[in-house]
This record gives C-alpha cells, sequence and structure tokens, in this order.
C-alpha cells in the first residue's frame, strides 16, 4: 500500500491565508461601514445622494467580505474575477431597476 499523506516538503505546514489579526482588522473596518450605513440611514438625506452613497460603502463592505473572509485574495486570479463581475451585474441590475421605477428623478 502507499501513504498518501503530505510529505513535509510539499508545503503542507505552510500558512496560506490571512492571520487572525487580520481578521480583527477586518472585522474593525466592517464594523466602522456599517455605522456609515446606520448614520446615513439615519442622516435624513435625499435619496438622490443617500442611495449612491449607500452603493458605494456597500460595494467596500462587498469587497472586504470576499477578499478576506472568503480568501479570494489568496486564491487564482479567476476567483476574484467572477466576483467582480458578478458585483457590477448585481449593480447594474439594481441601478437598471431603480431607474425603470423613475427613482432617480425625485
Amino acid at each position: 500500500m502507499t501513504d498518501h499523506a503530505p510529505a513535509a516538503s510539499d508545503g503542507a505546514d505552510a500558512h496560506h491565508g490571512p492571520s487572525d489579526l487580520t481578521f480583527i482588522k477586518t472585522a474593525g473596518v466592517l464594523a466602522v461601514l456599517t455605522a456609515i450605513e446606520v448614520w446615513l440611514s439615519y442622516s435624513g438625506l435625499s435619496a438622490s445622494i443617500f442611495v449612491p452613497i449607500l452603493l458605494v460603502v456597500m460595494v467596500l463592505k462587498f469587497f472586504t467580505v470576499v477578499l478576506v473572509f472568503m480568501h479570494i485574495k489568496y486564491d487564482a486570479k479567476i476567483f476574484g474575477r467572477l466576483f467582480y463581475m458578478g458585483l457590477f451585474l448585481a449593480i447594474f441590475v439594481y441601478v437598471a431597476a431603480l431607474a425603470t421605477f423613475h427613482f432617480f428623478s425625485s
């Protein structure tokens, strides 16, 4: 029988991915971005200003979660490109739906 356990020389013990400190910093950044979203919702800004700012904050949170918590930053580039395409498609569909309902004309 052959043993299928990885040899020590093939990098099985190497650390691949973010450190614990990176996760803690990322959680702090996400908490700040969430606080900005909550502040925006109570700020009384008009919808023509509120929605674009909220979309920018949403995109920042999306990138942060995908890159760090989903390890896209440490995986093959194709996975990152697929997530970016999905994000831009979602934003396009969302803005198109809002435009259909004349959301930005108020």
